[in-house]
């Protein structure tokens, strides 16, 4: 027999979750195309899209079909694609001097997608891990145990003014060397380019995630490891402080934003960074968060459309204002299409 007992509750939050409609009313947080950076893989040559192997979906484009996927991601309301080279091992030295080369691959890249996507927001990697035989994104100390950091920094601040001058949007210094940001920002204004903006890496750690982007743009076939030890100039895991020490040093030198990479593993430091800074907050969930999500699906564990939308959405509810991913062109089709 049915109770007819009853509580008696002023409030019952379960009002608020009772149908579909009623839950988009009172979403606190939502995704849009439109918070979405995609992030794309060039290589040099007219050959079809290479499928990069620990990234299901993922592929190295030539310039002519990656200047196609731009125009498709814009399209379907992606702003803003994030360009990463991956060379040939006969173009990398130990100084990672081909990333001065005016005519260097990403440049090329840059211009084809501005010339085939004006209104798309193109980001470069100041970084000269995809240019180094050894894999670290700076030029090595005398002893090669270290990056020499204003060596490093010296070579990134013109490398910059190259990928402005190539009609880039946003330079984004991903290196974690101390003083670069303002270097870069001296370097850019002293050349004319005081409306190239900055986004800058200004919390990313020392991470196990990164080893299918590795593999990616070639840097870790470069070092012959996935596990290339950045410790000494990228965070440690174990430190929040840091973090913002970081970014609030990246803000003083004329970030226009700032970056939290990973993202999935560290929506704490997202958190703490949207409270530090006034600044726009970029997040970037990486190729090992994106590959263990294909993965755990590949296995029937996981449901991946449902999974990768609730990762995203854990981003921006930590506070990211933007979100370099993987998953941006297949999300934005499936907001679309829930659109109707």
């Amino acid at each position: 027999m049915a109770s007819s007992w009853k509580l008696e509750l002023t409030r019952r939050p379960r009002r608020l979750r009772r149908t579909p409609a009623i839950r988009a009313l009172v979403a606190e947080t939502t995704l849009d195309a439109g918070d979405f950076i995609a992030p794309l893989f060039v290589v040099d040559g007219r050959g079809a899209p290479e499928p990069v192997g620990s990234m299901p979906g993922v592929a190295r484009y030539n310039i002519d079909d990656l200047a196609r996927e731009a125009v498709e991601l814009q399209a379907l309301g992606v702003p803003a694609v994030a360009l990463f080279p991956c060379l040939d091992a006969s173009l990398k030295d130990d100084v990672g001097s081909g990333a001065l080369d005016a005519n260097t691959l990403v440049l090329r890249a840059v211009r084809a997608v501005k010339k085939a996507a004006p209104g798309l927001v193109v980001i470069t990697d100041v970084a000269l891990d995809p240019y180094t035989t050894h894999g670290h994104d700076g030029v090595l100390t005398a002893g090669r145990d270290d990056v020499d950091n204003d060596r490093t920094v010296d070579v990134l601040r013109k490398m910059a003014v190259l990928q402005a001058e190539a009609g880039v949007d946003l330079v984004a210094p991903s290196d974690m060397m101390d003083g670069r940001v303002g270097a870069i920002r001296g370097a850019l204004d002293a050349a004319g380019f005081t409306n190239t903006g900055i986004l800058a890496y200004s919390a990313k750690f020392a991470s196990a995630y990164y080893g299918p982007f590795r593999e990616a743009v070639g840097s870790a076939k470069a070092a012959g490891t996935t596990l290339l030890d950045k410790h000494t100039y990228q965070l440690t895991a174990a430190n929040r402080r840091e973090a913002i020490t970081e970014v609030q040093l990246d803000e003083s030198e004329g970030a226009d934003i700032v970056m939290v990479k990973p993202a999935g593993p560290y929506l704490d430091i997202i958190r703490d960074v949207r409270e530090a800074t006034r600044l726009p907050v970029a997040a970037y969930q990486v190729s090992g968060e994106y590959a263990q999500i294909h993965a755990a699906a590949r296995m029937g564990w996981l449901d991946l459309e449902r999974c990768r939308a609730e990762s995203l959405l854990a981003i921006k509810r930590a506070g990211a204002d933007m979100i370099l991913t993987y998953f941006a062109k297949d999300m934005a089709k499936a907001l679309r299409a829930a659109r109707g």
